[in-house]
């Protein structure tokens, strides 16, 4: 588990323990059922990371709403958006292995994730990884939910493929940025697993 998830969950499940020792029953349910909730949200498990060479794994758990052609910095690529639910994961990890060298924090709006002008407008850290085989770019998109977005890494530190980021609390979406030398290989509505999914694979010729 993220260790600030105790910052969270203990308090309510302290509330609930003397709401129940007070014989306050349905308050110290409540509070105590908020405490294991807030817990299981900040879990963060081990995942099997894939060996497959060329492999871009997810960078989030949850489900793929969007692949789109997009431009960034004028080369062409795909856009994949990720929607995170409550119930999912909301750790971060690398798709691919390289050095981070940039991590902009744009304040924004706080529209449904699901929407697609989330990926535009609402609050984000956008993390730009450099590779031999190119550049990756990914978002943490705060939702109408989630009101932080964190990253744990700095700007210059080298990356392993699958290792942990950053989080979102609460419902959130991730996009990642592939240039056009990787083939997605997932579709529109898969449901995906941050560090073991394989999203994409970079064209063996590059």
């Amino acid at each position: 588990m993220v260790k600030e998830g105790y910052k969270f969950g203990l308090p309510p499940l302290i509330a609930g323990a003397i709401c129940l020792a007070l014989g306050w029953k349905w308050p110290g349910l409540l509070l105590v059922f908020l405490g294991l909730f807030i817990f299981y949200f900040f879990r963060d498990p081990d995942r099997a990371i894939p060996t497959e060479p060329g492999a871009v794994v997810s960078p989030a758990d949850g489900h793929v709403v969007e692949i789109v052609d997009e431009q960034v910095d004028s080369r062409p690529g795909r856009r994949l958006s990720i929607f995170l639910s409550i119930w999912d994961v909301h750790v971060q990890r690398s798709p691919v292995a390289g050095r981070l060298t940039e991590v902009n924090y744009r304040p924004g709006r706080f529209y449904v994730a699901l929407q697609s002008r989330a990926s535009a407008e609402n609050e984000q850290n956008v993390i730009y990884i450099d590779t031999p085989r190119g550049r990756v770019v990914f978002k943490q998109i705060a939702g109408a939910i989630a009101r932080r977005v964190i990253c744990w890494k700095q700007k210059g530190e080298a990356l392993a493929l699958g290792e942990r980021v950053g989080m979102i609390r609460f419902g959130s979406r991730v996009d990642i940025w592939l240039p056009a030398e990787a083939e997605v290989t997932v579709r529109r509505g898969q449901m995906v697993k941050g560090g073991s999914s394989i999203l994409a694979k970079w064209n063996s010729t590059v």
